[in-house]
């Protein structure tokens, strides 16, 4: 398994997130992004995970609640990537998907654009 301490996979989902159009980011709302080391037990190979209610879901009843939740894994990452560039680039269609579903992309369409 390839080595990176916890503090560098946060470094590069954060440049992910810079690498995000600020078009897209101005758009984002009530959505909170974290790194966890490992999945739920049932589901070991989960690189991230989208929670929360999608922006095409949100109507006036939406008001008051907690934000929305990204989670990305460092651990599944890095046992699927042998070098340090691929974890870049695996890192980087992980954050982009899971946004993508935080604006109502759902999973069929993510692997249509490459995504999946």
């Amino acid at each position: 398994m390839l080595e990176m301490t916890r503090e560098e996979f946060e470094e590069l989902v954060a440049e992910a997130l810079d690498r995000i159009p600020p078009e897209l980011t101005r758009l984002m709302d009530n959505v909170a992004v974290f790194v966890e080391d490992e999945p739920p037990a049932e589901d070991p190979e989960l690189l991230g995970l989208y929670e929360g209610t999608p922006l095409t879901d949100r109507g006036e009843w939406y008001a008051g609640v907690l934000p929305d939740r990204i989670t990305i894994y460092r651990g599944p990452t890095l046992r699927m990537c042998g070098t340090r560039e691929e974890v870049v680039a695996e890192t980087e269609v992980t954050v982009v998907h899971e946004i993508a579903h935080h604006f109502g992309i759902d999973d069929a369409r993510l692997h249509a654009l490459g995504y999946g």
